[in-house]
């Protein structure tokens, strides 16, 4: 199997390319490619891989961009220390997310992913046009239109065009509407993530997940973050930290 890895970090790249070879000692790996515009330029010119191993933030910009530059044909493993690019992942030729940092485990499942989408078709190599249509099934089936939420006696279902934003308190989330209404519920800020569209919301951190109908302004704060302000009161500052103003920026500007 020929394997090409595409990862701006060169520690992390040889961990990764360590773990890899591991768990396929048999591959070919190439790389790792750092830049976006490297990563173009080798498909340009080299046999299609197997399999991609892509991290998302790169030196010059999100992996995203590689698809619109390039043709990509393998199948790909997302590898990131951020879990907000997951739906968008997966309509890009995605057929696992791993989150930084990795384990043998975590390759070793996602290897296994790839075989069983190809043992179900009967072939040894998978199509990505097939694999996309396959995940664009199941990315349909995720994107919740509604939550359904209890208070005071009675279920109510909130849509998700009605909700300014979610966060976490002592491991409960809670789902704010753009009204000011309250509602907890019974599953993780991650979980409640990967259920929404990547257009929709972005995660800010750990505690907060906010929709961007609900944004009122963006302010430079200190320490090169950015202060975030909804039309809804918070019980704190939003503050989206210098890791993530790049792609905070880049997801306002493609609303």
């Amino acid at each position: 199997m020929n394997i090409l890895v595409i990862e701006d970090e060169l520690k992390t790249a040889r961990a990764l390319i360590k773990l890899i070879a591991a768990v396929r000692p048999e591959s070919k790996i190439d790389g790792p490619m750092q830049r976006v515009s490297s990563a173009v330029d080798y498909l340009a010119s080299h046999p299609s891989p197997d399999l991609i191993f892509m991290d998302i933030q790169l030196a010059d910009g999100l992996s995203f961009e590689i698809f619109e530059k390039a043709r990509v044909e393998a199948p790909v493993v997302f590898c990131t220390a951020f879990d907000e690019y997951a739906l968008q992942a997966f309509k890009a030729n995605g057929v696992d997310y791993i989150l930084k940092p990795f384990s043998e485990d975590a390759i070793n499942t996602a290897f296994a992913k790839l075989e069983k989408i190809g043992n179900a078709i009967g072939k040894n190599a998978v199509p990505a046009s097939l694999i996309a249509q396959l995940l664009q099934v199941n990315q349909s089936k995720a994107e919740k239109q509604s939550f359904l939420v209890f208070k005071s006696g009675s279920y109510k279902t909130v849509p998700v065009s009605d909700i300014a934003y979610f966060f976490v308190r002592n491991e409960q989330t809670t789902l704010v509407t753009i009204e000011g209404e309250i509602f907890g519920i019974d599953q993780s800020l991650e979980e409640t993530a990967n259920q929404l569209s990547g257009k929709g919301f972005f995660k800010l951190n750990r505690q907060y997940l906010i929709a961007f109908k609900a944004i009122k302004e963006v302010e430079h704060y200190f320490a090169r973050k950015l202060l975030v302000k909804l039309t809804v009161q918070t019980e704190e500052k939003l503050l989206v930290g210098k890791d993530k103003t790049t792609a905070f920026l880049q997801w306002l500007a493609e609303r």
